[in-house]
């Protein structure tokens, strides 16, 4: 199967990235991966469980070192610190619960330095944008599962990021209320026109979001596909009733079912 990439204008690129993780036992976690992120780029990454995929956002976001290899952002080296312009958002709810959603969504501010009118500008901004703005002095515990994620998102929004991480950011939401919070990361991304790269294990979500899908190997982790979707930049949701869409989940699939079976230490 041919491997297509057609990227210009690098904003994140990985040549070479290794990781090893010393024992006992060692571990060969990554690569050898080559990966060229294009500014404004919405990619995906899909494989099988244990493969390096939190390892290699690790690596992007610059809180781990590769091994061997480089990982530079705008570029300049990542030298194992998160450097401005980037946000992460993890899959576990990481609202604080005594924090209401504003001083939830302040709180990477605090130490800006920035004059607290504008701190209070872009909190009401993105709790807006986020469609929290009724419940911007509410606490967690009185928001559903998806509406504590849109605060994640917030938090990581008010910093302005240039490049958003995402790891299984819905993981843990339902299918329908996972469609709908891909349609405001989908809105998100087109207002913001940041870079996106998504940790994913759901091939249809995958494909409904992405520009791009790479697809890892079982462990050491390494790309062995990627799929172009062909979406067009306006998508949403009702990608997925488009008979392409049926098309690129099943390539997807395809790519990664062995690799599975290797994790499973059943593949022929």
């Amino acid at each position: 199967m041919t491997v297509s990439m057609s990227v210009t204008e690098p904003h994140v690129e990985l040549k070479g990235v290794v990781r090893r993780f010393d024992g006992p036992p060692a571990v060969h976690a990554v690569g050898p991966i080559d990966l060229t992120l294009a500014r404004g780029e919405f990619v995906s990454v899909v494989g099988p469980s244990g493969c390096g995929k939190s390892t290699l956002l690790d690596m992007l976001c610059g809180v781990a070192r590769p091994t061997s290899g480089s990982v530079r952002f705008e570029g300049s080296d990542l030298n194992g610190e998160v450097p401005p312009g980037i946000g992460v958002v993890f899959q576990e709810d990481s609202s604080m619960p005594w924090l209401s959603v504003r001083q939830n969504v302040e709180f990477g501010l605090r130490t800006s330095g920035l004059p607290s009118a504008e701190i209070k500008e872009r909190v009401e901004h993105a709790v807006s944008f986020m469609g929290l703005a009724q419940f911007i002095d509410h606490f967690p515990a009185q928001l559903s599962g998806g509406m504590r994620q849109r605060v994640c998102i917030a938090r990581t929004l008010v910093l302005r990021p240039r490049l958003i991480l995402l790891d299984e950011p819905f993981g843990a939401l339902d299918q329908q209320t996972r469609l709908l919070m891909g349609d405001e990361l989908l809105r998100l991304w087109r207002e913001t026109g940041a870079t996106i790269l998504l940790i994913t294990h759901a091939l249809d979500e995958a494909a409904m979001l992405s520009d791009r899908v790479g697809v890892m190997s079982a462990r050491p982790g390494r790309f062995i596909d990627f799929v172009e979707t062909g979406w067009p930049r306006d998508r949403d949701s009702r990608v997925v009733s488009d008979p392409n869409f049926g098309a690129l989940t099943a390539r997807l699939w395809s790519s990664l079912r062995e690799e599975s079976l290797k994790t499973m230490g059943r593949a022929s």
